[in-house]
């Protein structure tokens, strides 16, 4: 095989008949593999010729990078040789790499074959055409092409298509990112929640982490039926969509109920709330980012095998459950993780990192926590995790369904900031009377009404 160097000095002087020679077909596939992965970048006046030969070779590797070489050219000779090759091709990858070298040509002779790519059958040479096309926007056929994509039945072509109407018609104010409401920090809101969210500007918090109340499961959550309880909680969690910053996240932890029977003559009913809130939640915009599994001890879960214990009867065992789910969701965006990142400064970036060990895993094995005064509290280090995850030192922190506050202790604790929600008077006094005792608590918290609220924050729509 020849050396790299060999192969450079045969580039560069534009030796034709070397590569036509050493890329003859009939050569052995591991040869012109590695003589066509080692080519580079090509010198103008090279000649591509040499790589027509390959389109036609029966190793897929070989067609491909054949295809990739010819495009490095950028030549608009070859504009009909490879549109024929991908329309014959059939190797999805090979197709794409084949329509890329067209793009990469940026020359409006490839717009009709382009376009052409816009109808195929396989979303991933439609995303390819649309990608080449991008470079010529404003032009009339390209933009009529695109507009047929905004109903295309492929999500991510649909998606693809917005990203391309929207980019850059967002402001990218490092300013207001980072930043939030003096009038949010450190509040706890005594009132129903969906009141207290209408009176939040847009884009006000940078992470919302949450347990929300079981359906009917205890005494204080009782609704009509399950789908007025789904329905309450889509028009929470879009109301908190609403209140996110761009591209931050929100984290969900719930888990399937089970309503109890109501006599022998009937079954308990089991409620599958994390699966039937999700496409609720991807549907009103938020972005589907992982499933974490908060694993508990056996001993902490309620025994449902007491009867199959003593008789094993098939079809009655009913397992233990020892998990909940911690759902993982961003506000959909067009801009990637890194522009978030961008937006914070290097001494808060640095002094925010996650250091020393970490779970790896989407098994997150944690103890559950216990409280005299509410039934229904999340472990500190659960919220540890999310908090330091999912958020920056100075970030606000939103809990629409506060309960013991330990999202507020967390964010303290982490140097972040809270804004919580709770309806139950109880809870909020018991968290103002256990937290007075901690001066280093009590002396951040503030306790608004639904109307200290409204009087210290501005009109809904301002943004910040």
């Amino acid at each position: 095989m020849f050396t790299k160097a060999q192969i450079d000095s045969e580039k560069l002087n534009l030796d034709s008949t070397f590569f036509k020679e050493a890329l003859t077909p009939t050569h052995e596939a591991s040869k012109l593999l590695h003589l066509l992965d080692n080519l580079g970048k090509l010198p103008a006046g090279f000649n591509g010729e040499v790589f027509i030969p390959l389109l036609s070779h029966s190793n897929t590797k070989v067609r491909r990078l054949a295809v990739k070489n010819i495009g490095k050219l950028k030549n608009e000779c070859f504009l009909k040789k490879l549109s024929t090759f991908a329309d014959n091709e059939t190797d999805t990858l090979t197709r794409r790499e084949a329509i890329s070298s067209i793009g990469r040509m940026r020359s409006e002779k490839a717009i009709p074959i382009l376009t052409q790519f816009l109808t195929d059958a396989d979303p991933k040479v439609v995303s390819q055409g649309l990608r080449g096309l991008l470079c010529f926007k404003g032009h009339p056929e390209v933009e009529e092409a695109l507009d047929t994509l905004r109903e295309h039945p492929n999500e991510m072509i649909r998606e693809h298509f917005e990203n391309y109407k929207t980019a850059n018609t967002k402001s990218d104010d490092k300013q207001s990112h980072p930043m939030s409401l003096d009038a949010l920090k450190n509040v706890i809101v005594c009132a129903d929640v969906q009141e207290a969210l209408e009176l939040i500007p847009d884009e006000s918090v940078h992470l919302t982490f949450t347990s929300p109340p079981y359906y009917n499961a205890r005494d204080y959550t009782i609704f009509e039926s399950y789908k007025a309880y789904l329905d309450f909680l889509t028009a929470v969690f879009k109301e908190t969509h609403r209140i996110t910053k761009e591209g931050r996240f929100f984290v969900l932890n719930t888990s399937p109920v089970i309503v109890p029977r109501i006599s022998r003559a009937h079954s308990s009913k089991r409620y599958a709330i994390p699966y039937d809130m999700h496409p609720r939640l991807t549907d009103m915009g938020w972005e589907f980012i992982d499933d974490i599994v908060w694993v508990k001890p056996e001993y902490a879960a309620k025994n449902r095998n007491g009867g199959f214990f003593q008789h094993r009867k098939p079809l009655c065992y009913k397992a233990n459950s020892v998990t909940e789910s911690v759902m993982v969701y961003r506000k959909k965006t067009n801009r990637l993780i890194d522009w978030n990142l961008r937006q914070y400064d290097d001494e808060t970036i640095e002094t925010s990192k996650v250091l020393g060990e970490y779970e790896k895993s989407n098994a997150w094995q944690i103890n559950p926590a216990t409280d005299k005064k509410h039934p229904a509290i999340f472990p500190t280090e659960l919220a540890t995790r999310v908090i330091q995850f999912y958020s920056f030192k100075g970030d606000l922190i939103f809990d629409p369904f506060a309960g013991s506050g330990t999202v507020g202790r967390v964010a303290i604790d982490h140097e972040r900031y809270f804004f919580l929600c709770e309806k139950e008077p109880e809870y909020v006094e018991y968290v103002e009377q256990s937290w007075s005792a901690d001066m280093l608590y009590g002396s951040k918290l503030k306790v608004l009404s639904l109307t200290d609220l409204k009087n210290n924050i501005p009109e809904r729509g301002q943004k910040l």
